[in-house]
């Protein structure tokens, strides 16, 4: 059974950091795709930050280019998101997706729980 686990998020003052982690655990042959995603009330979810597998690509969202930075440690199967220079409107639940490989035809998406982050004074 394959579990995802996000931590984290928390209340920060605007111009702060924080760091989240999203690690995956179970019985997975590999893994691809990593990234973060955001959703804010009464929104849908949007990409903050991702890692490509097959190329290597990262992709931000403009508004956190410069201020976030996505990264992954395969050994611990676990992707990050430091996030510096947080603003209000960066107020959301984030939330992490990890594409997980079973096998050369098969492999799923897996989402985290969810971790909300408040920039605020």
């Amino acid at each position: 059974q394959v579990q995802v686990v996000e931590s984290g998020g928390g209340l920060v003052q605007p111009g702060g950091s924080l760091r989240l982690s999203c690690s995956v655990s179970g019985s997975i042959s590999s893994i691809e795709d990593m990234g973060w995603y955001r959703q804010f009330p009464g929104k849908q979810r949007e990409l903050v930050a991702e890692i490509i597998h097959s190329d290597g690509r990262i992709d931000y969202a403009d508004s956190v280019k410069g201020r976030f930075a996505i990264s992954r440690d395969n050994a611990k199967k676990t992707v990050f998101l430091q996030m510096n220079s947080l603003k209000p409107e960066d107020t959301a639940v984030y939330y992490c997706y990890i594409v997980v490989v079973y096998s050369t035809f098969s492999k799923s998406t897996y989402w985290g729980q969810g971790t909300q982050v408040t920039v605020s004074s």
